[in-house]
């Protein structure tokens, strides 16, 4: 996750309530501008502090990457001067219950700025001539902090479209000239549980840790930490997987369940009671520890995937 800051003073309203972001590709003069440069390296799951007023009034979410698109009709008058043809990130964006002001603590925040591409000037005040900048890792934790735990409850909210995170990830597996032909396809295949690391998934785990079915061929070999955020040695360890039946890796993938390290059954409080029910997704069956690497993948599937 990263994390980016937009000045939205003249289209607060048509983005926010519209859903995305939206930039010329370039200045007016032709020549490139980095604040527009920034909207290609936008992810699913970054998170956007949207600056309008002098203050902090809504949080998005990144739920897709750049493309081509026209300039947006309901930007009206706004932004006469720049091109119609510019870069579109889809966001979910939420308003904020309590805003902050920056210019009010800038104590905390001027000592965190960049020293390129702030987002703002020491006094406290914002930039015309910034739109999409990112956000460094200090400033980002101060920022939340400020915000009080609201951009945690709007992201836990916001579901990220996890196709789009493994696109992003095959495209970068399938552009890596370092990679052997051979290899490339392991990871591919890797993905969606097939080929080697499923192989390897099934010589330590013969059954699924649920609904105790044994039969191979009915069960998916599910990374515990997920595809997309694992290395490539990784997303072909063995120890990264676990077989489970299709419906259990849904609500595994997803993190409405996930694994003590007894083996036991976790249920998130976002699972739907009625799910569980129809699901029988239950205790009852025998809990198999797991193995130590097993149980280093799964701390980060507790702490980044589940739902707490």
């Amino acid at each position: 996750m990263k994390h980016w800051w937009v000045n939205q003073n003249q289209t607060y309203q048509q983005e926010t309530e519209g859903g995305f972001l939206w930039s010329p590709k370039k200045k007016k003069d032709g020549s490139r501008n980095q604040f527009y440069d920034y909207m290609c390296e936008v992810e699913p799951g970054d998170v956007i502090f949207s600056f309008s007023e002098t203050l902090i009034k809504a949080i998005g979410i990144a739920t897709g990457t750049a493309q081509t698109a026209p300039k947006p009709s309901e930007f009206g008058v706004a932004g006469d001067n720049w091109s119609n043809e510019g870069w579109f990130v889809p966001v979910e964006f939420t308003e904020l219950e309590q805003v902050i002001r920056p210019k009010d603590n800038m104590g905390v925040l001027a000592p965190l700025l960049p020293a390129k591409y702030s987002p703002l000037q020491a006094s406290g005040d914002g930039l015309q001539s910034v739109y999409l900048t990112a956000v460094p890792p200090d400033l980002a934790a101060a920022l939340r902090h400020l915000l009080n735990g609201q951009v945690e409850a709007i992201a836990e909210r916001i579901a990220v479209p996890t196709d789009d995170l493994g696109d992003l990830e095959q495209d970068r597996i399938e552009k890596d000239q370092a990679l052997k032909p051979t290899t490339k396809l392991q990871l591919i295949k890797s993905r969606v549980g097939q080929g080697l690391f499923r192989s390897r998934v099934e010589a330590l785990d013969r059954r699924c840790r649920v609904t105790g079915i044994q039969e191979i061929q009915h069960l998916r070999a599910s990374h515990i930490k997920p595809w997309a955020a694992s290395t490539d040695v990784e997303k072909l360890d063995g120890s990264n997987g676990l077989m489970l039946s299709p419906h259990v890796d849904h609500l595994f993938d997803r993190g409405f369940i996930s694994f003590a390290n007894d083996g036991s059954l976790m249920l998130s409080g976002a699972l739907s009671v009625d799910v569980a029910s129809a699901w029988s997704i239950t205790q009852m069956k025998p809990v198999q520890p797991l193995n130590p690497q097993q149980a280093e993948y799964m701390a980060y599937h507790r702490a980044n995937v589940f739902k707490q």
